[in-house]
């Protein structure tokens, strides 16, 4: 399980290759990977900087990973989160499951990108015509956490 906050790029393509790493337990791999998109609440976005807590941040996430190892049947789970200023279409982060079987798979990367999304020390600060604003938390994205532990 690994999880990395960075300023650089990444080749999502290979990292998911590392992951699996010849594998043959694996029978199923899901990702996704999130982009600045260029329009945002109805404003153009020119830039995106997101802004993390150094060390917190990683812990955080590192822990939303073992939940989701202790909640699904994962081999290995990879977390890589992008800081500093962005572009619209530049990758922001990956998440990258493997799996023996696709359910266990699809459900892991899917919870740990709900988990990220709302537990994750991160901060975004678009720019935007008027000029600079910080994105808000969105209720949908609690609502999508919320799926997972429907007790509270």
């Amino acid at each position: 399980m690994a999880v990395r906050v960075t300023h650089d790029d990444f080749d999502a393509g290979r990292e998911i290759a590392a992951l699996r790493g010849g594998d043959t337990r694996v029978g199923a791999v899901a990702s996704f990977i999130g982009t600045v998109r260029d329009v945002n609440e109805s404003a153009v976005v020119s830039a995106m900087t997101l802004e993390h807590y150094p060390g917190m941040t990683e812990k955080a996430l590192a822990q939303i990973v073992a939940q989701a190892r202790e909640r699904f049947d994962i081999l290995d789970a990879l977390v890589i989160h992008r800081v500093g200023e962005l572009k619209p279409a530049d990758q922001i982060v990956l998440v990258a499951v493997t799996s023996g079987h696709r359910g266990d798979a699809f459900d892991a990367c899917r919870f740990i990108m709900d988990y990220l999304k709302t537990r994750a020390p991160f901060w975004k600060k678009e720019a935007i015509p008027s000029g600079a604003r910080w994105v808000d938390a969105r209720t949908s994205d609690d609502e999508a956490a919320a799926r997972w532990n429907p007790k509270g």
